[in-house]
């Protein structure tokens, strides 16, 4: 550890009553697994609101209850008690349709794996999520043009995910995530398979996408460098949250980020 400088948030959260406006709140939101006569609680609790166009970085250990966590506010997944509100409409309360239609139209998921359809090409792969939102095929090509242009794909949309690299294949995922314009993101690890200069493109995707759009971003990750672009960065620990913080409040030195040790 040679360096200890804190360095502020890019972002500013606060910076204006907009960014303040709540886009999803956990309610002492628990989840309980039984396996054989064993419970797990994965989340114990949890009560938080996540604001209107903020970046903010969920860190922990495995098996801490992140992912559980991403599953609830994603609508991948229900509850064992507590609520998720989405835009204040509560999620409990959808039917599978109309629950389908949120998670279509409301958030996008990146994962670390990239997750594309290896028969289909970059364009193909941007434009699946469009079908299940109705969106005509003319229109739908135009958008999935205009997305592989954002990320700096365009030159490639014909190119099948086996004619492209790692960092190629997360950026066509980041333009398939906005197809159908979400107001959130949530991404898990989405530069944990990258190497440096690869990551540092998919920062540059995140940010645009963040600071030029207003999505609200939610990225579990240990990536230094995604988290000095965060506005606050939340610890969970045993299901629980265990510091929520702004990056202002946050010292990342170089190896390590303060509070990392102990999550």
């Amino acid at each position: 550890m040679t360096s200890t400088e804190t360095t502020q948030s890019p972002n500013g959260a606060g910076d204006n009553e907009s960014r303040r406006a709540v886009i999803i709140r956990t309610v002492a939101l628990k989840k309980e697994y039984l396996i054989g006569q064993v419970v797990t609680y994965a989340l114990r609790g949890i009560d938080v609101e996540l604001y209107r166009g903020e970046f903010i970085c969920v860190m922990g250990p495995s098996g801490s209850g992140k992912s559980t966590f991403f599953n609830m506010v994603g609508g991948l997944d229900a509850p064992t008690s507590g609520r998720v509100f989405i835009d204040e409409v509560d999620v409990a309360q959808l039917s599978a349709v109309e629950l389908a239609f949120l998670r279509c139209r409301k958030i996008g998921y990146i994962f670390q794996t990239y997750n594309l359809v290896q028969y289909m090409t970059c364009l193909e792969n941007v434009t699946v999520p469009m079908a299940f939102a109705g969106v005509s095929g003319d229109r739908a090509q135009q958008r999935g043009m205009e997305l592989l242009e954002l990320v700096g794909l365009a030159e490639r949309w014909f190119h099948k995910p086996i004619e492209m690299s790692g960092g190629q294949q997360q950026r066509t995922a980041i333009a398939r995530s906005m197809a159908n314009q979400p107001s959130v993101l949530l991404c898990d690890e989405p530069t944990g398979n990258l190497d440096l200069k690869t990551g540092s493109e998919i920062h540059d995707c995140l940010m645009k996408l963040n600071k030029q759009r207003g999505v609200t971003i939610i990225c579990a990750t240990h990536d230094h460098r995604l988290i000095n672009m965060a506005d606050r960065i939340m610890w969970i620990r045993d299901g629980q949250i265990e510091r929520l913080a702004d990056r202002s409040e946050v010292t990342v030195e170089t190896g390590t980020i303060e509070g990392e040790e102990n999550a």
